[in-house]
């Protein structure tokens, strides 16, 4: 069982940044892949960014490709989003989540952050 909580979340200008921290719980952090998604309001939750499990290998969604990093360490059983030119419709609740087995469906999620971007 892995347990997962988001922080960072809040309101800023377009433009501004904001970093996302998802702590997982348990000793088998770094045997998840870890991703983060998002869902805006009166939409579907839609894929944002993954890493491996070494972190060697990321993936990004074209809206966010260039703007968003993500990261992770593994001593801190952490995963991180930093978010840079932040835009209004990047307006949603963010979560992260855990895989397993790549291209199997995630098998953990966080309770979610919200991160609201003004114009």
């Amino acid at each position: 069982q892995v347990q997962l909580v988001e922080s960072g979340g809040g309101l800023v200008q377009a433009g501004g940044s904001l970093r996302l921290s998802c702590a997982a719980s348990g000793r088998t952090f770094s045997s998840y892949h870890m991703g983060w998604f998002r869902q805006a309001p009166g939409k579907e939750r839609e894929f944002v960014s993954r890493i491996s499990r070494s972190g060697g290998i990321t993936d990004y969604a074209d809206s966010v490709k260039g703007r968003f990093t993500i990261s992770r360490n593994n001593a801190k059983n952490t995963v991180y989003l930093q978010m840079n030119s932040l835009k209004p419709e990047d307006t949603a609740v963010y979560y992260c989540a855990a895989q397993r087995t790549t291209g199997l469906s995630y098998d953990y999620w966080g309770q979610g952050t919200q991160v609201t971007v003004s114009s």
